[in-house]
């Protein structure tokens, strides 16, 4: 892994306007950050990199943290529509990573659960994601993989509340 970053993942900072040379920056490195994600797919190292995509390991990271749910409550777990998650859904029933069962109050309903064998997928992609993140970090303290995570995790949950408004039709800035 390279320690310095190539030209083309640092922006010019003269060709910044004057006040938005943070932002533009900030941006540029989500741009890169999503192109490398994208490259590497983030799939960890070993036998399971890039055995799952990231639709998959979101649904069933979802399941196990919170135990099995109805098709709407995942979708409005993720900021997705039903119909997504519907479709996102059938391949992980049909390998036997997901079973659908019956609600136990209301029969009718379908609930989702995680299996035993969608467990320990999870499982095994969460080690080799970790793996690959103990690398990517190696150099770091373990104060700037807490700031990281911190800073990450705000930055995705603030996204996510502007596309929401977006989504709901309320200002979007």
């Amino acid at each position: 892994m390279p320690s310095i970053p190539a030209s083309s993942d640092l922006p010019a900072a003269a060709e910044a306007p004057a006040g938005s040379g943070l932002l533009d920056a900030l941006q540029h490195q989500v741009a890169v950050f999503a192109r490398r994600a994208e490259q590497t797919r983030l799939g960890g190292v070993g036998q399971a990199r890039n055995s799952m995509d990231r639709a998959a390991y979101l649904l069933l990271n979802r399941l196990d943290l919170e135990g099995p749910m109805g098709v709407k409550a995942l979708a409005g777990g993720m900021g997705i529509d039903s119909s997504t998650v519907t479709r996102q859904v059938a391949p992980l029933v049909d390998t036997g990573l997901v079973k659908r069962t019956s609600h136990p109050e209301d029969g009718r309903a379908v609930v989702l659960a995680l299996s035993a064998r969608g467990l320990a997928r999870l499982e095994e992609v969460r080690s080799s994601r970790r793996e690959l993140m103990a690398r990517v970090t190696e150099g770091w303290a373990e104060e700037e993989r807490e700031a990281f995570t911190t800073l990450l995790t705000r930055f995705n949950l603030s996204l996510s509340e502007l596309m929401a408004a977006a989504a709901e039709g309320g200002p979007a800035s």
